[in-house]
């Protein structure tokens, strides 16, 4: 254990969470398996299941240390190098028709040889955000105007949103409302973001008014998905949709758990390992659980913020905000859409929901925002040793 912490280096408070969390992630993993067993069939155990969750997380780990050893800096360069080869891979995604559980999901990559699949939009949402950072630390003490920061800003934003947003509306609007933020923070004139948000939001109202209007214009659109959910959201009259009436009797059983390993909403509740997985915490755990997770997203919002606050650069900072703040936003929008405070957006709960591009996209921006808090400690380090060094030779000369 002493080598592993000799090894170890940013934020402890970050490592003991991200352990935490993923420690508490399989007994809801191994308990909800029984879903893909019993009535999808993706697979022929639970075991397996809890055994591939295990590769995952430890993978993760492995992402996550190796990462947090890079000098934070590095990231700058390496964000429009990335950025291209994301927008290749999203279009290449757009090309393929990979199934997963027998359901169509083009959102996906299979990763060949190893029998995973690897959803890109999470990759780009990393990669974008990373950029962004860049570019706003680079025009910190500039006037920047929209014409100049078109080409090398919004076309780039844009041309990443247009990739995803055909099969991934939710990851879409993450991704822009967090650019959105991270702008804002960064500086960038508040007038242009609110007529880029105004202009974005017009487009999209376009886009589904046409899909809806003309619905044999995409046949293999999601854009009947996303209208379906949010009109039987609006309106309480309406069926509600299978998932949220099983997440609600998931949630309304929690109030006397069945007990880990008992819930009963796990054979029916569709993506029960995925994107529900809060309502079978919930149904089996009660509040021994969720309470304890829900403070420990809290506590890593908080040391999110901590560290962009003493980042040794403007890069620094805003690269841990733009990274950091959408692991928090995904945990608040997947148990929103448990509890049915919002329609459903097929948001994972990080580092808890199974899937190994999650864990790996959280585990390479947690890494990421160590690498700065790692810095920030070779500084003081190396600023201790100096003040260390005058003090003596002071000492040795009086």
């Amino acid at each position: 254990m002493s080598i592993l912490f000799k090894h170890i280096k940013g934020d402890k408070v970050i490592w003991a969470i991200v352990a935490m969390l993923g420690l508490l992630s399989f007994m809801p993993i191994y308990s909800s398996s029984t879903n893909l067993v019993n009535v999808v069939g993706s697979s022929s155990s639970t075991f397996g299941i809890l055994v591939k969750h295990a590769f995952l997380m430890f993978s993760g780990f492995l992402i996550l240390l190796f990462v947090h050893k890079i000098n934070y800096k590095y990231f700058s360069s390496i964000s429009v190098i990335a950025l291209v080869g994301v927008i290749f891979l999203l279009v290449y995604t757009l090309t393929q028709d990979t199934t997963i559980g027998g359901a169509s999901a083009k959102r996906w990559i299979e990763i060949p040889f190893i029998g995973l699949s690897f959803q890109t939009s999470s990759l780009a949402n990393v990669i974008l955000m990373t950029y962004i950072a860049r570019f706003l630390a680079l025009h910190k003490d500039k006037e920047i105007t929209f014409k100049e920061s078109f080409k090398t800003l919004w076309l780039p934003i844009i041309i990443v949103l247009a990739l995803i947003v055909p099969e991934n509306l939710s990851t879409s609007g993450l991704i822009f409302v967090m650019a959105m933020m991270l702008l804002f923070v960064g500086g960038y004139p508040l007038r242009y973001l609110i007529i880029i948000g105004v202009t974005i939001l017009m487009f999209l109202t376009l886009f589904i008014g046409i899909n809806k209007a003309f619905p044999d214009l995409m046949p293999k659109s999601r854009v009947s998905t996303w209208i379906s959910r949010i009109e039987n959201f609006k309106n309480p009259d309406a069926d509600e949709g299978y998932q949220v009436e099983k997440a609600k009797i998931a949630i309304a059983t929690g109030l006397e758990p069945t007990g880990p390993g008992k819930s009963v909403q796990k054979n029916f509740l569709p993506q029960s390992s995925s994107d529900f997985i809060f309502a079978i915490i919930i149904e089996e755990f009660g509040i021994i659980l969720w309470l304890p997770i829900i403070l420990l997203y809290i506590l890593l919002l908080i040391r999110f913020i901590v560290n962009a606050q003493k980042a040794p650069s403007t890069f620094g900072t805003l690269m841990v905000i733009g990274v950091g703040f959408p692991i928090i936003f995904q945990a608040i929008l997947n148990m929103m859409v448990a509890v049915n405070l919002i329609p459903v957006t097929g948001q994972n709960l990080p580092l808890i929901s199974s899937g190994g591009t999650s864990i790996w996209m959280i585990s390479l921006a947690i890494g990421m925002i160590l690498s700065v808090s790692a810095a920030r400690e070779r500084e003081e380090a190396n600023l201790a040793e100096e003040n260390t060094e005058e003090n003596q030779t002071a000492i040795e000369t009086a």
